[in-house]
């Protein structure tokens, strides 16, 4: 076999470093040469299905996608193609799984959140070529709360249990998304200053798979850094629903990551070819900072946030983005952690106790969509973001 690569900064230091000892799967996880060159070359792999969306009727559009394309009566070739592929559903989708994944995320409550925002958005930003998008549509620098709002409210979509049935409410959201990156695309395309050479092509198969692992693997390890306990069985259906989900938005089967150790390797991938912060990584960090300075508990809920990504990142990628160093926020941190992981370890062996938080997670999940409501009006259709497309 060709010689193996050598891990990258984001494998060597902080909660990462860790997470890899602790829980990635005893597999080499590192990439050829070959297997990164193939790696990269989707990032010059749009998504031509959604993309021939983007001059077709919207209400066209959104009657096929809440009633199905067979009940929408003279919709578009274009319409037509799209639905004819997203209703087929893959040959591995088990519906079963997809429930259970989102029963074990509906689990960790408000806890799940945390991750959301301090390791996969934050996480997020060290990807400069996958910034230059949300820089030039100015949405997530001069609207980074609502956009995390937003970004709360469909995650919840998506995970909640029966939400990714057809044509239900995390289903709806999925492909709704798909049609917001092919507006920004779109949009990007038609820009004279779009660097090709230096970003690639915009909201790329690559980047796509990124936001995916962050939403998945990533959570799955922000979890547990701060106590909660999964079986193997959650870890793999959790991993199960993204999958589907990643499916729905138009990620390339070869990206799909069918289990634990093939999301490790493209998480490691990602971490060695993506994950080169610059500038705009910093702009967008302050922005998100800046973001729960300004909410209800403040500066408390800042350091708090600050602390779990200074953690997870390590030392050079957060003073890079520029957070601060809060020894005493990172201590409280870890021992709410330590107290989580207690409480994990006797759930399990209590009876009822899992199913029991299951309930409380739900109602906490329900509750906090309906405050985030009466921040923002919030529109599951994303029309406002196509417009400003």
């Amino acid at each position: 076999m060709s010689q193996r690569l050598p891990d990258p900064e984001l494998f060597r230091h902080g909660g990462f470093r860790l997470a890899a000892r602790l829980f990635a799967p005893p597999a080499d996880l590192r990439s050829t040469e070959a297997q990164l060159r193939r790696f990269r070359a989707f990032a010059q792999a749009e998504d031509p299905l959604a993309d021939a969306l983007v001059d077709a009727p919207r209400d066209v559009f959104e009657e096929a996608l809440t009633r199905g394309i067979s009940k929408t009566p003279q919709a578009p070739a274009e319409v037509e193609n799209f639905f004819a592929v997203v209703e087929s559903a893959p040959y591995w989708l088990d519906l079963d799984r997809v429930d259970r994944g989102a029963k074990a995320i509906t689990r960790t409550g408000l806890l799940g959140l945390f991750p959301l925002g301090d390791m996969s958005l934050m996480g997020g930003y060290l990807a400069s070529r996958a910034t230059k998008s949300l820089v030039a549509t100015g949405e997530i620098e001069h609207l980074a709360g609502r956009r995390l709002i937003e970004t709360a409210a469909w995650w919840i979509d998506v995970t909640t249990p029966g939400n990714l049935r057809p044509h239900r409410a995390g289903y709806a959201a999925a492909l709704r998304v798909r049609l917001v990156h092919a507006h920004v695309r779109a949009a990007m395309n038609r820009r004279r200053d779009w660097d090709y050479d230096a970003w690639d092509r915009p909201v790329n198969q690559v980047q796509t798979a990124g936001t995916l692992i962050l939403f998945s693997l990533v959570f799955v390890l922000g979890t547990q850094f701060l106590g909660i306990r999964y079986t193997e069985r959650e870890r793999g259906d959790i991993l199960h629903l993204w999958r589907y989900v990643g499916w729905l938005m138009g990620v390339d089967e070869e990206l799909l990551p069918a289990d634990e150790t093939d999301a490790w390797r493209l998480l490691w991938l990602l971490a060695t070819t993506e994950f080169i912060p610059d500038d705009d990584s910093k702009r967008l960090a302050k922005a998100l900072l800046t973001t729960h300075e300004n909410s209800r508990a403040g500066k408390v809920l800042s350091r708090v946030h600050s602390a779990i990504s200074r953690l997870v990142l390590g030392r050079v990628n957060a003073d890079f983005l520029e957070l601060p160093d809060d020894p005493v926020a990172q201590a409280a941190v870890l021992a709410a952690a330590a107290a989580n992981f207690a409480a994990e370890t006797a759930r399990r062996h209590i009876p009822g106790a899992t199913a029991l938080q299951e309930l409380i997670g739900g109602l906490e999940r329900r509750r906090y969509v309906g405050q985030l409501a009466k921040i923002v009006q919030l529109d599951p259709t994303y029309a406002r973001h196509m417009r400003a497309a």
